[in-house]
């Protein structure tokens, strides 16, 4: 199972495909990275655009950046790699004659059809519906929330405005009558029997 992730961790998404470098092919069927590409050269048509593509200098350098061995970067500059597609490496173990050619192709299939089963679960769609259904319901619940909230906030707002008038119209009232209180009267005042 080891040996399984090794292969998987060699598999990489150039492209939209899921694809194998040749210098990592060349490793896993124990030849040289020089002499896999000659060979697959010589059996071009056996490999067309959807078995393998070279990749351009900017995927090159992407993918490169992600190395940590560097024996990898070892290549001439003009010389870019190839990709190989699923059925492109399937397709080497048929044009390399080496002893583990087999081997390594059962090993390289394994692996990417594991890959393909971890990201195409069969129950990930369903998955997915159970969780948007109930994305839907807490978003219905928080909408009913909030609107009984705002529906109790309306009210609440609505009381304190009328105690809030009640209170400044009854603090006008007293004001007014302890001002009348204060005043002095309007008009003759006969004085008091005491002070004549």
């Amino acid at each position: 199972m080891d040996e399984l992730q090794n292969i998987q961790d060699l598999i990489y998404i150039i492209r939209g495909q899921r694809v194998m470098l040749d210098f990592d092919l060349a490793m896993l069927y124990e030849v040289e990275t020089r002499s896999l590409n000659q060979t697959v050269k010589r059996n071009a048509r056996r490999f067309p655009n959807d078995f393998m593509f070279q990749l351009t200098e900017q995927e090159w350098s992407l993918i490169s950046s992600q190395f940590v061995m560097t024996s990898r970067m070892k290549r001439p500059k003009k010389s870019l790699p190839y990709a190989f597609t699923e059925l492109g490496a399937l397709m080497l173990s048929s044009v390399l004659r080496s002893p583990v050619a087999d081997e390594t192709s059962i090993k390289i299939t394994r692996a990417f059809v594991a890959m393909r089963q971890m990201l195409t679960f069969s129950t990930l769609p369903e998955k997915v519906v159970t969780l948007a259904q109930e994305l839907y319901k807490l978003k219905e619940e928080v909408n009913e929330i909030l609107a009984d909230q705002n529906d109790i906030n309306e009210s609440t707002r609505a009381q304190l405005d009328a105690i809030s008038l009640a209170l400044s119209e009854l603090q006008a009232s007293r004001s007014q009558s302890a001002t009348l209180k204060n005043r002095r009267p309007i008009g003759f005042i006969l004085p008091k029997e005491d002070e004549e």
